[in-house]
């Protein structure tokens, strides 16, 4: 690669990266897997810089790259390794009830499957639409709509509540 294309990729990588690391840290659920996860992604997308810098969005190619590899990783994952639900408690007294909430849904989110996950967090962490989804992850629209219902029910079973009106009346927005 050129100086100019690694000033580029420098640049880009500076400019994304807060963004794509919370992605891959909404994807995997632990910060050094993140970390982890995003750096061999960039290395994918720097290999194919040249390309990807004429592309329209390298950040939306950047974050295909990482949706895709949280998803091989999930697939490769032993069968013997277990996740573990339990966070150590560190909120602080009189603190607010976001705080809580947050960990609640987070907690959610951990059960939902990896697909649902990621139409998850591309939908509402990332504020993607359903095409975008459709795109990064390679499927359908009808498939983004479809997992993104079932994640909604799932999430409303675990935290105890009704799934919104939209939902049961078989609306997706």
């Amino acid at each position: 690669m050129s100086q100019v294309s690694d000033a580029d990729f420098d640049e880009f990588v500076n400019a994304s990266w807060p963004s794509l690391f919370r992605t891959s840290f909404l994807l995997m659920g632990d910060h050094q897997l993140a970390e982890g996860l995003l750096q061999t992604s960039l290395v994918k997308v720097y290999v194919a810089w040249s390309r990807v810098s004429k592309v329209e969005d390298p950040r939306a190619y950047a974050r295909t790259v990482v949706t895709n590899s949280a998803m091989s990783w999930w697939r490769r994952r032993s069968a013997t390794e277990v996740t573990t639900s339990f966070w150590p408690d560190t909120a602080v007294a009189g603190h607010e009830d976001s705080v809580t909430q947050a960990h609640v849904m987070w907690q959610a989110l951990q059960q939902l499957p990896p697909r649902q996950r990621a139409v998850m967090v591309l939908r509402y962490y990332e504020d993607l639409s359903e095409a975008e989804i459709a795109k990064a992850l390679d499927i359908s629209t009808g498939s983004v709509k479809t997992h993104a219902h079932h994640a909604v029910r799932a999430l409303a079973r675990s935290l105890g509540t009704e799934a919104p009106n939209a939902l049961r009346k078989g609306e997706l927005t």
